[in-house]
């Protein structure tokens, strides 16, 4: 198994820019580096928006109140720029601000992949956002897998009634949640200097899933 200590973690953008290579549908976004290009971000995008510290050393951006949502205009998107420029430590690597649009959608799913010492190359996916941890609702496979292999994922999560049609809200493109996790096995298994990916949330939006966040781990 790779040591945590020969490993580096990807910036948000470079994350999402691997994920966009293999066809994985990503939030819009834009890296900015001070508070007059992320009002002209915010105006392009449309409001409201959502601000992030940006940065290679950054796990856990909302941990540390480094996430700013539903911003809705320009005075606010000017001050909550220069407030999380003003958080960054040194540690961070902090290269921007990350401004993308605020995306709607009551539910939420986690997506991976990683090299397990035993197994090899796997891929996970289960119950995301702030639940994660706390429900533990995921299933895993070896990669590459299939439509079957990732069909199957989705029918193990105790909570697969989510992916259904619900409160009003359209049932899931399974076709498409199926691709992501089909790609995130070939991601994995092509890309040697990958060590992990991991995507929370997957925001269901409009029955389409978007990956929202991302975390890819590599080998320098």
């Amino acid at each position: 198994m790779t040591k945590k200590s020969e490993t580096k973690t990807l910036s948000e953008p470079e994350s999402r820019a691997l994920l966009r290579q293999y066809e994985i549908p990503c939030v819009s976004d834009s890296l900015v580096e001070g508070p007059d290009a992320a009002v002209a971000a915010a105006r392009e995008f449309g409001y409201p928006v959502v601000l992030k510290l940006s940065g290679a050393g950054l796990a856990h951006k909302s941990e540390r109140g480094l996430v700013r949502l539903g911003i809705g205009d320009e005075e606010s998107v000017s001050r909550a720029c220069t407030d999380l420029l003003a958080a960054a430590r040194p540690e961070d690597h902090a290269n921007g601000v990350l401004v993308s649009p605020m995306v709607e959608g009551s539910r939420e799913f986690i997506a991976g992949c990683y090299r397990d010492s035993s197994f090899g190359a796997c891929v996970m996916f289960g119950l995301g956002g702030v639940l994660t941890e706390a429900l533990a609702d995921i299933s895993f496979r070896l990669a590459p897998l299939d439509h079957y292999d990732a069909m199957g994922m989705m029918s193990e999560l105790t909570a697969a009634r989510l992916l259904d049609e619900t409160r009003g809200e359209p049932a899931v493109d399974r076709k498409m949640l199926s691709y992501i996790l089909e790609q995130l096995g070939v991601l994995i298994c092509e890309r040697e200097e990958v060590v992990s990916v991991d995507i929370n949330p997957i925001r269901i939006v409009d029955g389409k899933p978007l990956a929202l966040d991302a975390l890819v781990e590599v080998r320098p």
